[in-house]
């Protein structure tokens, strides 16, 4: 049975970036845009990573143009963007497909354990995976990365 740490990504400046360098860490795994009406999550993911990155958590960005044609930019513009704006330092993958027949191969997986109702339908969907690569749980587009909600998850995840 596949888990999280099967898959890689490509970072934004081209690099290899294989998840099971992650293992032993949680990672929040968000798709992003820098067109959004979400896009000021940024800030909190920022601070997420800041506060937790000591203990064992990963944000890890996935910028995506499917949703609104929101993140029209190439990769260098994505990086420029999220650093000059929001001081971004958690790390990024180059953009992705998140939904359909084009989606990234761990977006295809991590649908699959959401079940239907936790696929992305945004920007800024959020997936949380486990220090082990296992499926957590999600998190809607509207759930801010600060909030209740994912801090309750983390709580139970980076113990």
């Amino acid at each position: 049975m596949a888990n999280a740490h099967d898959f890689a990504f490509t970072r934004l400046t081209g690099e290899d970036l294989p998840l099971k360098d992650f293992a032993g860490k949680a990672i929040l795994v968000v798709n992003t845009a820098s067109e959004c009406g979400y896009t000021p999550q940024y800030d909190e993911l920022e601070a997420l990573w800041q506060a937790n990155k000591d203990k064992g958590l990963v944000v890890l960005g996935v910028p995506c143009n499917q949703f609104g044609g929101q993140e029209p930019g190439s990769e260098a513009e994505i990086g420029a963007f999220c650093r000059k704006n929001y001081g971004v330092t958690f790390p990024m993958t180059a953009k992705n497909d998140v939904k359909g027949k084009t989606a990234h191969p761990f977006y295809k997986w991590a649908a699959g354990e959401a079940g239907l109702l936790g696929k992305p339908k945004w920007n800024f969907h959020k997936f949380l995976i486990g220090r082990d690569g296992a499926f957590v749980d999600w998190f809607s587009s509207q759930t801010k990365p600060t909030g209740p909600k994912i801090k309750k998850a983390l709580e139970k995840v980076l113990i």
